[in-house]
């Protein structure tokens, strides 16, 4: 039976009643659809004013002068529902647990409004957010449903995500230490396990991946975006039925398939993050050469024998780091990305196994991180791309057929 044992938590029902994937919710002037989308917008309201600090209803100037009216040089991210723009929230509009006093940078989030989808995702994620409370999950500080317009507020995150400290590197910032690598592994890992297991009934994130997990000036991590977030089995049931979405890449085989949805689901996405954290590789590179294109295919010879482990490592660590801790990562990487949902561990083994390793990486950064012997296909030192930013490539040629 899939699922954790049971914990103390919030209890999630009043998700229950706009957590339906067949739900037609569609932009449009007609007054059924019209008269939807106000019951819904209530639902939101309703929800977040059962709890205390819970999000803030904005109004759409609100957030256009926080924003200066959307403006270009603000846009700090842009995704498949829509755009993020960095604002500037001036006195008396922050919600009661900021003073009055205090002028502060948030994170606003404006929803594609063509199509159904990005409005469900505002409803499910305003009231995820709005029960679920956890020092790695993203804050939400308010929203707006005004009109046709959906926005959402989150704390400013000013790291950027994760995707942004592995992939496609300027020259003027450095790569990511395996310590920190490690240590944002971690955090990640227990805002996953605050979801399967605290959360009643359990929570299954759907939507993992190195771009959704986001970093302060600390590089402390958050999950954030969870409109994919999906009410997990309860009881002696399974796992979930529902339509298969996500990000090619991160989705587990067995989910991809069937549509067949349960918490071993993130587990495997989660492996595929760990993946990238290894290699420094996306999960999906198109413009590869045949059998490289995906990174957990590519990484499966190397994943069966721990005498390949080393060469799964990023050349841009340049070695510092300490080998049998990364052997770990990529052992417990392996077991996460089991083809078998039954054999991937539960997200409480992986914490106390990263846990570990980051007590591990603090110790052997504290006295001098020792160089990996080489590896039996050197790497060069880290080149830059004609379009300048640092190169992670070297001939993984000879490797493929292993």
């Amino acid at each position: 039976m899939l699922r954790c044992f049971s914990c103390g938590g919030n209890r999630l029902k009043d998700v229950r009643d706009i957590e339906d994937d067949d739900m037609p919710i569609r932009s449009s002037d007609s007054s059924e659809n019209g008269s939807r989308k106000s019951s819904l917008s209530g639902k939101v309201k309703e929800s977040s004013s059962q709890k205390g600090n819970m999000a803030r209803s904005f109004t759409f100037r609100e957030l256009s002068t926080a924003t200066r009216n959307f403006k270009e040089t603000n846009l700090i991210g842009e995704g498949g529902f829509g755009r993020v723009f960095k604002g500037h929230l001036d006195s008396g509009q922050a919600s009661d647990a900021f003073p009055t006093s205090i002028s502060f940078i948030v994170a606003i989030k404006q929803l594609n409004r063509d199509g159904f989808q990005g409005n469900q995702e505002f409803i499910v994620e305003v009231l995820m957010l709005s029960l679920l409370h956890h020092p790695n999950l993203v804050n939400l500080i308010g929203y707006c449903s005004s009109g046709d317009q959906r926005l959402l507020v989150y704390e400013y995150m000013r790291m950027g995500s994760l995707e942004g400290h592995l992939f496609d590197i300027e020259p003027d910032k450095e790569p990511l230490d395996w310590s920190t690598g490690i240590k944002i592994a971690f955090g990640a890992a227990q805002g996953l396990e605050y979801l399967h297991c605290k959360a009643n009934p359990p929570v299954i994130y759907r939507d993992l991946k190195s771009a959704n997990i986001l970093l302060d000036e600390n590089f402390y991590p958050k999950l954030s975006d969870f409109g994919l977030a999906k009410l997990g089995p309860v009881g002696d049931n399974t796992h979930v039925s529902t339509r298969v979405v996500g990000t090619f890449g991160y989705c587990a085989p067995e989910y991809a398939m069937s549509g067949k949805l349960t918490l071993k689901s993130d587990i495997y996405s989660f492996g595929v993050v760990l993946l990238e954290l290894i290699t420094g590789r996306k999960a999906i590179v198109l413009s590869r050469k045949a059998g490289e294109q995906n990174l957990v295919v590519w990484s499966r010879p190397f994943l069966k024998d721990p005498k390949n482990f080393i060469r799964l490592a990023d050349p841009m660590l340049q070695g510092r780091f300490h080998v049998r801790t990364l052997c770990h990562a990529v052992a417990i990487t392996a077991m996460c990305l089991q083809e078998s949902a039954n054999f991937r561990p539960f997200i409480g083994d992986i914490v106390v196994a990263l846990e570990y390793l980051a007590s591990q990486s603090n110790k052997k950064s504290s006295r001098g991180v020792p160089r990996c012997p080489p590896s039996p296909s050197p790497s060069p030192s880290p080149s830059k791309h004609s379009s300048g930013s640092f190169s992670r490539d070297r001939d993984f040629g000879s490797f493929s057929s292993i």
